[in-house]
């Protein structure tokens, strides 16, 4: 198998580390493979995909889409480095309003798998950073939904003081204003 899946202490959050093939013209790995990813107990159907570009200090999130329209998300750097943060925003869940962090860096490859119901957000490690991500729904506009970077109910130790953040992700609401 050319990934290595480990579990997090949030239900369903996995962080997966391909199998990397580098020789004397660089390297080739694989970065999804459905067989692979439902044996581990992620099978979920990809049906977008995107790819952002940042600049170092950069903070993007948090963010989710909700209820019908919550979309899982496989992420990973492929060039670069970002401080990658899932939130469990579903209320059953026994660790609602925890978060896990990970480093995703280009040389590693490793990804981060959320499923639905999670938010999602990155900082910026490195002087610039593509991002990619594979969604399990469209993006829908009116289920675009996200909280405050800073919320002290969810107390995320980002790695960066003074982020730059955008005008829309500075105005989003607190925890505790949130409908989820």
């Amino acid at each position: 198998m050319p990934f290595e899946f480990q579990k997090t202490k949030i239900s369903g959050v996995m962080i997966v580390k391909p199998r990397i093939f580098p020789d004397e013209r660089g390297f080739f790995m694989e970065t999804y493979k459905k067989s692979d990813f439902e044996s581990a107990g992620i099978c979920a159907d990809f049906v977008q995909d995107n790819h952002s570009y940042s600049a170092f200090g950069v903070l993007r999130g948090i963010h989710f889409q909700k209820a019908s329209h919550a979309q899982g998300k496989l992420v990973h750097a492929v060039e670069g480095s970002v401080w990658d943060v899932a939130v469990d925003l579903r209320p059953s869940s026994p660790t609602f309003k925890q978060w896990v962090g990970i480093t995703l860096n280009s040389e590693e490859g490793t990804m981060l798998y959320l499923p639905p119901g999670c938010g999602h957000g990155f900082v910026v490690l490195s002087h610039t950073v593509h991002f990619l991500y594979k969604c399990t729904t469209e993006y829908a506009p009116q289920a675009d939904g996200g909280i405050r970077w800073n919320d002290p109910d969810l107390a995320v130790a980002w790695p960066v003081d003074h982020p730059q953040v955008s005008e829309k992700d500075a105005a989003l609401p607190f925890f505790s204003e949130v409908s989820l």
